[in-house]
């Protein structure tokens, strides 16, 4: 069955659907949660309330094309939240430390760089690049023109590439 259908199923009150549809996304919703939480427990309650507050508001899906788009905003909601709520840094030397998110430093880098981005920069590059959500859904999910988008999405990459030069700048010192 097509996705269309399962969502338009799933809105209707079916929650074989809706468990269908959340079990394709689940690994999207979890890499979301890691990425802006750095905590798999943390990570996976999110996805937990994520999957309750989808259930919830299913009903609430305007366009079952944007279902992936509106489950994946929820989660990046959430992490605000949770972030915000907790107010809390994670020092760098807990990064190294986390074996369960990658003991590549190239990850490390880029989350650094990623960390110095507005987080309205970060939640379109992970849309876009991460979650690999085009441009035009990004423009309905967020009520904004196309060209505003890629203005944006442009500025965002340009803000990471000198981010990443400035850091090459200190390591030739």
């Amino acid at each position: 069955m097509g996705e269309r259908k399962m969502v338009e199923k799933a809105i209707k009150g079916d929650e074989e659907a809706f468990l269908e549809l959340l079990h394709c996304y689940q690994e999207a919703l979890y890499r979301t949660a890691i990425s802006y939480l750095k905590n798999e427990g943390d990570a996976l309650e999110a996805v937990q309330e994520v999957t309750y507050r989808a259930y919830r508001n299913i009903k609430t899906v305007k366009e079952p094309a944007y279902f992936k788009t509106w489950l994946i905003r929820i989660m990046m909601n959430y992490c605000q939240d949770a972030l915000k709520k907790s107010k809390r840094e994670v020092p760098k030397d807990r990064i190294t430390s986390m074996q369960s998110v990658s003991e590549d430093f190239t990850f490390l880098e880029v989350e650094e760089a990623l960390g110095s981005l507005s987080d309205y920069e970060r939640e379109l590059l992970h849309l876009k690049y991460f979650e690999d959500v085009k441009i035009k859904d990004i423009a309905v999910m967020w009520n904004t023109p196309e060209g505003t988008i890629k203005t944006r999405l442009h500025k965002a990459l340009r803000a990471l590439r000198t981010s990443f030069e400035e850091k090459g700048e200190m390591k030739r010192v």
